[in-house]
Order: structure tokens, then C-alpha cells, then sequence
């Protein structure tokens, strides 16, 4: 079982794990970074540069990434000199969820000192602890009722992986139930 090759592919082109193809368009940090300050409203290079401290010529390959990958859209807003407008796509919209869950995890784990960035609730004020939950059942995704299962377009190597895993994930989650007696028949 040679599956770890195809995570170390310099292109995600030919891999049909969702993880890997999201990591090869957006998983420098410099990128991430930059989304983030997009969903602050940031739409400009300069104040990207400003907000992030970041070189010119990185900047410029980041943004130049982001649009090709479809994540954020140019608009000229400006004839002489000709000047853009950096703002997210439905693509990239749809990855502020992502970095919700990152921010909440960072703050879980990482913030001895405390939280520096709290989500919060603009009508209650209220902090807001993101959660990831089934849209058709407002229930929460949970290790131990959802598994991952292969899909219409699996090939059998990624169906074979999915199952390998699955099997090793069921076997640690019946070894680790506090249910179980203390010795087994």
C-alpha cells in the first residue's frame, strides 16, 4: 500500500483527494493570510502589503495564484495607472468557513495568553464558537457517527484507501469505548 506517494506530487491535477487539491491552491500561508484580510474587506494591494508586511514581488505572486485558481476575482478600478481591485469569488467565499474552523482551533490550542480574535455575534455581542454540523440535520459532525466513504468518482486504489482507513479508525474507536469491559471474551 503505497497511498503517501500521491500526497508528495508537486500538483493536485492528478489526485482525487479533496485535501490535497484544496492544499495545492490555497495552502501556502502567505495565501491564507491574504483571503483572510479579503473577508476583512482588504481589496487592494496596497493595503494587503500594509496589513501584512509582506514583500511586493511575494504579494504580487500570491494575488497572481489566487486569481488563477479562481479564490479572487481583479477589477481595474483605476485607468492612470492602472490600478486593481482583489476581491474574493464564490470560490473564495466559500472558504471562509475553513478559516473560522482555523481560528477556532488555533484559539482552543494555541492562545495560553488568551484570544486575541474572537468571532462574535453582531446583534448579541455574544462570542461565537464555530461548529461543523450536517446542513440537512443541524447536527454536528461527530468522529463517532460520520465516516468518510468513497464517491461516485472514486477510482478502486481510492476506494481501497478509504476502506483501509475506515476499518483502522472503527478498530481504535471500539479498542477506546469506555463501554467495554475490562477484559474481552
Amino acid at each position: 500500500m503505497r497511498w503517501a506517494a500521491d500526497v508528495r506530487r508537486s500538483s493536485s491535477e492528478n489526485t482525487p483527494c479533496p485535501i490535497v487539491r484544496g492544499l495545492d491552491h490555497v495552502g501556502e500561508w502567505w495565501s491564507m493570510l491574504i483571503l483572510r484580510d479579503a473577508f476583512y474587506g482588504l481589496s487592494r494591494f496596497d493595503d494587503f502589503q500594509t496589513s501584512l508586511g509582506i514583500a511586493p514581488n511575494i504579494l504580487s505572486r500570491r494575488l497572481t495564484k489566487l486569481v488563477e485558481v479562481g479564490m479572487l476575482e481583479r477589477r481595474r478600478y483605476c485607468n492612470r495607472p492602472l490600478r486593481y481591485d482583489y476581491v474574493l469569488t464564490e470560490r473564495g467565499r466559500d472558504f471562509r468557513p475553513v478559516l473560522l474552523a482555523m481560528m477556532a482551533w488555533g484559539n482552543r490550542h494555541f492562545a495560553d495568553e488568551g484570544q486575541a480574535i474572537e468571532l462574535v455575534d453582531r446583534q448579541t455581542g455574544h462570542v461565537v464558537e464555530p461548529q461543523l454540523i450536517d446542513r440537512h440535520t443541524g447536527e454536528p459532525i461527530t468522529r463517532e457517527r460520520h465516516e468518510m466513504r468513497a464517491g461516485p468518482a472514486a477510482s478502486e486504489r481510492m476506494k481501497a484507501r478509504i476502506a483501509f482507513r475506515n476499518s483502522r479508525a472503527l478498530a481504535r474507536q471500539t479498542l477506546s469505548d469506555p463501554n467495554l469491559p475490562e477484559s474481552l471474551p
